[in-house]
């Protein structure tokens, strides 16, 4: 029997370790506990729902086999946190080297409410910031890390952490204002 069959709730610190030490179930435990967030930050930092799957599959592949290596200098989920953002950071770049395509919706999202829209709206204006900006934008404002935290995570220093925070808030709020008066001027014609 497994070092997660028993009956007590372990850290994640115990079954990275546990999956180390050859514990079959460990890492799907880990993976179990941290997949709905990991794939929320790899939605937001991917061009699309299929990029987001790809993502945090390699990230997950990357982190089983380089587990041994985990340098107790951050949390677990930190340090998956960073893989997923690394991955996407990496699947942004290479796609940034090919040809791209302006975005069409060929399959408009129905109007069940205006929060799916507001959503919609975001996610096309992050998706205009540059990676850089975007990344410390979602670690920050929509997973809840800290500067530092991010800091840590981008390996970047705290202040460029900030700028690009500001800078990246700044043309998001300009975006934003801008589709806004776009999609009225839209509706009113």
């Amino acid at each position: 029997m497994g070092f997660c069959r028993a009956g007590r709730q372990h850290t994640d610190a115990e079954l990275l370790a546990a999956h180390v030490a050859g514990d079959c179930h460990a890492f799907a435990e880990l993976f179990r506990r941290h997949h709905r967030q990991l794939y929320r930050l790899a939605r937001l930092t991917s061009l699309s729902r299929e990029d987001a799957d790809d993502v945090v599959q390699e990230a997950m592949l990357s982190a089983h086999r380089s587990a041994s290596s985990f340098r107790c200098d951050a949390t677990v989920g930190t340090w998956l946190h960073r893989i997923v953002l690394n991955a996407c950071l990496d699947r942004l770049r290479r796609s940034q080297a090919r040809p791209t395509v302006e975005f069409q919706d060929v399959h408009p999202v129905a109007d069940r409410t205006s929060q799916v829209d507001t959503a919609i709206v975001v996610q096309r204006a992050l998706l205009r910031l540059p990676i850089q900006q975007r990344a410390a934008l979602v670690a920050v404002d929509m997973q809840g890390y800290t500067v530092a935290e991010t800091a840590r995570l981008l390996g970047v220093p705290e202040g460029t952490v900030k700028s690009r925070c500001a800078r990246g808030r700044t043309r998001l709020a300009y975006l934003l204002g801008y589709l806004g008066a776009g999609a009225n001027a839209v509706g009113a014609s």
